[in-house]
């Protein structure tokens, strides 16, 4: 599919309205790192999509004023967010013709910490895509919940690559991908259900808030450092190849090779973050200390408790609901938690 099917019509009958929306947040399995133009992926990428952490967002739309931006984030204003997504506005105005013809009031919260190593970018600009297609089927007729499902998708993207994922419960593809039929690097697609086996079906994600501050290289800064990382298009080429294995674990439950896949993407992350130039590290010492105790832990027990990273310090704990979870919890509280900032843990699960 083509980006010229995401046009909108050029005639819009346009009121003032008010919509809300919610969007959950995602952690990448499969990791995207390095991009090209217009939010394309350099690399196609598998994601949970959590069912805690969420961006609520509510829209007023004032038809036929001057085109404006005006943002409130937890209740207090925030002009240089309204800058964004005025500019993000701008940008899309090709897919949603009667976009800039108004005055817009954006207020939105998460029910999350900010700098908690959840991907707000993904949940708000999720949220804000939803928003905007109901605006659309409230100008322009009713879509169908696939078609409109599939455009939030695509405009989110062009937002922030990652939010497409966050509007699909379960697992889901974004970028192409030869082993996911209908995958695109335009939108993201929902993993079928049917071939995942139970046992990744209900599964806890803690996220020990290791470094709340503001991360020393942004997410951006990063993604554009890949340019000229000289280990990239190996990097690309692996996490393609690794939808094959993937595949057959989802689709058998076989835990350790679960375990065993994550954890590379996620220190394969941080690893293209030590390569390039300039090199920079996100981990910090107490990130490095949770992982070799996950590491010991495991060794000792067999539990299935794993991690993955997002692009910052903080870890995420990756554990199913099958009836160890309680011993892992006791661990995790009793020798875990001591390496975060303020006993910091936000507690999600990806249940489908």
């Amino acid at each position: 599919m083509t980006t010229q099917n995401f046009l909108g019509k050029e005639n819009y009958n346009i009121s003032s309205e008010t919509v809300s929306e919610s969007c959950p947040s995602n952690i990448a399995l499969i990791k995207y790192w390095g991009k090209y133009k217009d939010q394309i992926p350099a690399n196609p990428s598998i994601s949970y999509t959590l069912n805690h952490c969420k961006t609520n967002t509510k829209v007023e739309f004032f038809a036929n004023e001057s085109f404006s931006v005006q943002t409130f984030l937890a209740g207090n204003e925030e002009d240089k967010f309204a800058e964004k997504i005025e500019k993000y506005f701008r940008s899309i105005e090709q897919y949603l013709p009667w976009i800039l013809k108004g005055k817009y009031i954006i207020k939105t919260e998460n029910t999350f910490p900010h700098s908690s190593g959840i991907a707000s970018s993904a949940s708000g600009f999720g949220a804000i895509a939803k928003c905007l297609m109901s605006l659309d089927e409230t100008f322009s007729g009713k879509k169908s919940e696939e078609e409109s499902l599939k455009k939030a998708s695509f405009l989110a993207r062009l937002g922030s690559g990652s939010a497409c994922r966050s509007l699909y419960n379960g697992l889901v593809v974004w970028g192409e991908s030869d082993e996911i039929e209908g995958s695109s690097d335009l939108f993201a697609v929902k993993y079928s259900d049917e071939e995942i086996h139970s046992v990744f079906k209900d599964f806890n994600d803690w996220v020990l808030l290791i470094h709340e501050g503001v991360k020393s290289v942004s997410s951006t800064v990063g993604h554009g450092l890949m340019n000229t990382n000289p280990y990239a298009e190996r990097r690309f080429q692996e996490a393609r190849e690794n939808f094959v294995p993937m595949k057959e674990i989802l689709k058998s439950g076989d835990m350790n090779s679960f375990i065993k896949l994550v954890e590379h993407e996620a220190l394969t992350l941080h690893a293209m973050m030590m390569m390039s130039d300039p090199a920079f590290i996100l981990m910090k010492t107490g990130t490095l200390e949770v992982i070799n105790k996950i590491w010991d832990f495991r060794r000792e027990t067999s539990l299935p408790l794993f991690f993955t990273l997002d692009a910052g310090a903080n870890v995420h704990l990756l554990f199913p609901n099958d009836g160890s979870e309680d011993k892992i919890k006791t661990f995790i509280e009793s020798e875990l938690l001591q390496h975060t900032q303020k006993n910091g843990v936000v507690k999600d699960v990806m249940k489908f």
